[in-house]
């Protein structure tokens, strides 16, 4: 690579980036130490892989950053037929996971190939609309767009994982803004998807996931209604960020996080973690982080040379938003509770490497926004 790229580098985001990776190593250490399996498994052994999947995540993201991404743009067609064939082949075999058929084993370890089919699949979406960027405002062309996000968000949710086709269709949302879908197009697909929504719910979502969108519909509205087996999730998490006060009670020392009360801690509650053990003023750093994470990321999509740059970089964007909206959101009970990872924070091999890589193509896309450096 030239050096003139170099010179583009964008420095505050590697910055954010470490920021964030330094404060899950903490994170997830503390959350993991004590921490056990429903079969009485100690899982402090998640800790080093989580060392290795930050380590490889960072060999991606350097990876990612040194490819010119326009290059992306002409792979589109190969990308997008090898993720939907890959989800397809989770269904048929699958490892199956608490409830969800979403993970294919390598060795010993395992992988989520829904993780990288959101970024994959963002790919796919700006090489898509910024092909038609004359025609944006063109029925056909946002349905095609539709289309294409609307394969894999089914099997997604087919696995079932709710969590993860929200996101895919949040992608979907910010993209097509970006690319001039206009409000009365939003409006009748937003009436059209009515239906849809109720043929979800009855034939796509399992029981639990009925329970769960149930008991968060009747934390807001009656909580004497909600069943505390059901709401026991929301009501650790609540009650631990509750007890942590200004300052935390001390890395490792939480009370609720220490004695295995919150369910998932290492991933899905980890800011319940964050703000029991170190405080309103921990839990505050981390909103600073995320926010500018995302800034640095708009910031980058509206500087982009070119069409396919910023709608990757909005896509990703997305993603992200997504992740940090619902996973600290279900943590203060805002949200329903659903399984998803906060970015760079959360353990989980499969959605640090994928976000680390997503963060490299945004590196690259920093440095090429000129067409001229000298």
């Amino acid at each position: 690579m030239e050096w003139r790229f170099w010179r583009e580098f964008n420095i505050y985001l590697l910055f954010c980036v470490l920021a964030l990776l330094g404060i899950s190593v903490v994170s997830v250490y503390s959350a993991t130490l004590n921490a056990i399996t429903g079969y009485g498994t100690p899982m402090n052994i998640l800790f080093p892989r989580h060392i290795v999947n930050i380590t490889l995540g960072l060999v991606c993201m350097i990876a990612a950053m040194l490819i010119d991404y326009r290059l992306l743009s002409s792979l589109a067609r190969p990308i997008y037929i090898t993720t939907v064939v890959v989800l397809a082949v989770v269904l048929a075999a699958g490892k199956i996971s608490e409830g969800a058929r979403s993970w294919i084993e390598i060795g010993t370890r395992t992988f989520q190939p829904a993780e990288a089919a959101k970024l994959l699949t963002v790919i796919v979406l700006a090489a898509y609309w910024s092909h038609f960027e004359d025609r944006w405002d063109r029925w056909s062309v946002q349905l095609g767009g539709l289309v294409l996000i609307g394969v894999p968000l089914v099997l997604v949710l087919v696995q079932p994982d709710l969590g993860t086709a929200v996101v895919f269709g949040f992608i979907w949302l910010m993209m097509a803004w970006t690319a001039g879908i206009r409000w009365q197009q939003l409006l009748i697909l937003g009436i059209l998807a009515v239906p849809l929504l109720w043929v979800g719910w009855e034939y796509f979502l399992d029981d639990y996931q009925h329970v769960r969108l149930l008991t968060f519909y009747w934390l807001m509205y009656d909580p004497t209604k909600v069943d505390p087996d059901h709401g026991y999730n929301i009501i650790q998490s609540l009650t631990a960020i509750g007890s942590g006060g200004m300052f935390g009670t001390g890395l490792t020392r939480g009370l609720l996080s220490q004695g295995n009360y919150i369910p998932v801690q290492y991933s899905d509650f980890i800011f319940s973690v964050i703000a029991e053990e170190m405080g309103f003023v921990g839990g505050m750093v981390i909103l600073l982080f995320q926010g500018l994470l995302l800034w640095l990321t708009l910031s980058i999509a509206g500087r982009a040379r070119d069409t396919f740059g910023r709608l990757l970089a909005v896509g990703i964007f997305a993603t992200m938003l997504c992740h940090m909206l619902i996973n600290i959101g279900v943590a203060m009970s805002i949200m329903p509770v659903t399984g998803l990872p906060l970015p760079l924070i959360s353990y989980g091999g499969s959605f640090t490497i994928v976000t680390l890589a997503g963060i490299g193509l945004l590196e690259s896309i920093a440095m090429r926004w000129r067409r001229i450096a000298f």
